[in-house]
């Protein structure tokens, strides 16, 4: 009967489990809706104000691309901001970005990088492996990010580029393609491309007020806030993505879990019972 006794333990526990479980995919899949309405509103305002830049571009030619954000810069160094997640949980949505960042230090072992990070967990993985963080952003919380925080951690990419140390900025995040993938994803920060847009070239017959370059230099900070904004909100909505996964994996596997052990302990039950039974029908036979 102790084995019974366990049993019924185990199985109560395992019940407990999947309650846990089953509610934080519950809380995921409630947070991954809000994140990816998020997501999908952003797009419009990023992909207009990316082509209205383009335009500016073409507008004002090599004025443009002779800009500090445009040039490379004149270090060697690479600025790399890194986004993970503040939680665990999330399945291998974290252990995915550290795999592409391990990749990519392979790939650029004569440069030295220096790691500015979004989200504890990319924060610990690299303090665990003596690398230093340049910056660990912590205000606000991922999950309330908004373009004010984007702005924030915009202007430090470009205040870190323009002092002349790093070559580029780039900037590592789950790019969120479905609900069942997503990935992690390098973009280039800075310099910014300056591509020219097909049938507007330079000098085309725009009326423009202010003029062009007042326009352009007043785009491109809210281009740069609108491409870490995305990042951020991509990445999060990720994160709510392969977190409801795994919970739903965790759950799943409770469930068969606590069916196998029903079934062993039913069976274990059903013995004693029958044990008990022969024990019964023995002894009356003995008395006769």
């Amino acid at each position: 009967m102790a084995g019974i006794r366990e049993l019924r333990g185990r199985i109560k526990s395992v019940g407990n489990i999947k309650q846990i479980t089953r509610a934080m995919e519950m809380v995921a899949t409630t947070k991954l809706r809000k994140f990816q309405d998020r997501a999908v509103a952003s797009r419009p305002y990023a992909e207009e104000i990316a082509r209205l830049m383009q335009h500016l571009s073409s507008v004002l030619g090599e004025e443009a691309a002779n800009r500090p954000l445009f040039l490379p810069g004149g270090g060697r160094r690479i600025a790399v901001l890194v986004v993970t997640s503040d939680r665990g949980l999330c399945g291998s949505y974290n252990s995915n970005v550290f795999r592409a960042l391990e990749a990519f230090r392979s790939e650029h072992q004569d440069q030295p990088l220096d790691y500015f990070v979004y989200g504890r967990k990319g924060y610990q993985y690299l303090t665990r492996r003596q690398r230093e963080v340049a910056r660990f952003f912590v205000e606000p919380e991922l999950e309330r990010i908004d373009y004010r925080g984007a702005r924030h951690v915009a202007k430090t990419l470009v205040d870190v580029f323009l002092a002349g140390e790093h070559e580029r900025v780039v900037v590592l995040y789950t790019a969120f393609e479905s609900l069942v993938k997503f990935q992690p994803r390098w973009t280039e920060f800075l310099p910014v491309r300056a591509d020219v847009e097909e049938g507007h070239p330079a000098g085309a017959d725009v009326i423009l007020e202010p003029d062009a370059g007042t326009i352009f230099d007043r785009i491109v900070p809210k281009y740069l806030e609108t491409r870490i904004y995305n990042a951020l909100i991509e990445a999060l909505t990720s994160e709510y993505a392969s977190r409801r996964f795994a919970m739903k994996n965790a759950t799943d596997a409770a469930g068969d879990m606590q069916s196998e052990l029903k079934t062993i302990y039913n069976r274990k039950r059903q013995e004693g019972i029958t044990k008990d039974l022969l024990d019964i029908v023995g002894g009356a036979e003995a008395l006769r």
